[in-house]
């Protein structure tokens, strides 16, 4: 019997292994595409995600404040960075397949779930990329210490997709924009091309992420006649906690559809 959209996600969701759960995502999404292109979708179902999903049992995750502290400059520290930026994607993996299976209440075009099957596989690959660099290093995720709050914005917003949407891709995914760039910079002067060639693919990608996000959220504000800058402040300020801290990549940002005036007058508050 075909699985649904939904039971698909929550297969991945609980799939603890990084390797497994990514090769598992992969294959969903190819499966997506081809009942798409046939003209046949895979049903959507309803299935009951986690709250939180399943996790290897290394790497240790930590209270933000407890993760130790490298200097970015040495090779222990871009280590450390690359197995950062990894459990980011593995995370980033789960929450887009969780948002395929969370909302199924809510009607969607089809193209809601074109939209974050393509995110999750391509986070899914950005995670491999990431896995591949630290590798090549002599080392491997779950090697060192993680930090424990990156599902927090996830189970906050379990019941509410806009905060979701506000939070997750217009708020930690548009910080990606603004950070990946000088850690680009950073191993292109170490020469590890392997990272700058990862991390550039990371970069150009992630934008159309963020995009998924402000388009929906700005289509959910359409439906309901509400002014999507009022209601994503709402929601940042109910949902995110932490501060919006420039400097910004305005560019890449306004390329993703986040105007000035969302993220600014957070910042200055």
């Amino acid at each position: 019997m075909t699985k649904t959209l939904s039971e698909m996600a929550v297969e991945v969701l609980t799939t603890a292994d990084g390797r497994e759960k990514t090769a598992l995502s992969h294959a969903h999404a190819r499966a997506w595409r081809a009942s798409r292109e046939a003209g046949t979708p895979i049903p959507l179902g309803t299935a009951q995600p986690p709250l939180r999903p399943s996790r290897p049992d290394a790497p240790e995750l930590l209270d933000p404040r407890d993760v130790p502290k490298r200097k970015p400059g040495s090779e222990k520290g871009r280590i450390a960075l690359l197995h950062a930026v990894a459990h980011i994607e593995l995370n980033a993996v789960d929450l887009h397949w969780d948002i395929i299976a969370r909302f199924t209440d809510t009607r969607f075009p089809l193209g809601f779930y074109d939209d974050w099957v393509k995110a999750a596989d391509e986070e899914s690959k950005h995670f491999n990329l990431m896995c591949d660099c630290l590798e090549a290093q002599g080392s491997y995720y779950g090697a060192l210490p993680a930090h424990a709050g990156m599902w927090r914005a996830a189970e906050d917003t379990a019941e509410d997709l806009m905060g979701r949407l506000a939070v997750v891709p217009m708020v930690l995914e548009a910080r990606g924009l603004d950070v990946t760039p000088g850690m680009i910079e950073l191993f292109r002067r170490a020469k590890a091309e392997d990272a700058v060639a990862a991390l550039e693919t990371i970069y150009a990608e992630e934008v159309g992420h963020v995009a998924y996000g402000s388009k929906w959220f700005h289509f959910l504000c359409g439906r309901h006649e509400l002014d999507p800058k009022d209601v994503f402040h709402d929601l940042v300020r109910r949902y995110f906690h932490s501060t919006l801290k420039p400097p910004f990549n305005d560019e890449k940002r306004a390329e993703a559809g986040l105007p000035l005036d969302f993220y600014w007058p957070l910042a200055e508050e």
